[in-house]
């Protein structure tokens, strides 16, 4: 059976539920869920759709950041959204994060419901 390290850091929000922040297994960081909640104060930022997805960045960057690595490591992306209509405007914040030469594999999906029912969360993978 692999190894695994649980990797949390009280500079991203603690989760809402029975899991870890992060978890490295094989040189493999796959990141939880994250929403815009602010560790600072535990309360959500959600005043526009952009802010909303840069402190949901801000929050896998402080995870990336605990185990050393940085967004070039990501190979993969899982993002849910609330209302696809805010799919151009997420983008936009997205490709300030990667570049498309190199950007991560992804999926952008539209669900019924979030956490905390925000209108956006990113999961991700990452390798060493």
């Amino acid at each position: 059976m692999a190894s695994k390290t649980i990797l949390n850091t009280d500079k991203a929000p603690s989760p809402v539920g029975p899991y870890n922040q992060s978890i490295l297994a094989n040189g493999t960081l796959y990141i939880s869920g994250q929403i815009a909640i602010d560790p600072s104060t535990g309360e959500l930022v959600t005043d526009d759709i952009e802010t909303e997805t840069h402190q949901v960045f801000k929050n896998l960057k402080s995870i990336l950041d605990n185990a050393s690595m940085t967004f070039d490591q990501i190979v993969k992306c899982s993002v849910f959204v609330a209302d696809m209509e805010m799919y151009s405007r997420i983008n936009a914040v997205y490709a300030t994060y990667f570049d498309e030469a190199t950007a991560p594999a992804r999926e952008l999906v539209e669900v019924a419901n979030l956490p905390k029912y925000v209108n956006v969360e990113i999961s991700a993978i990452a390798v060493l």
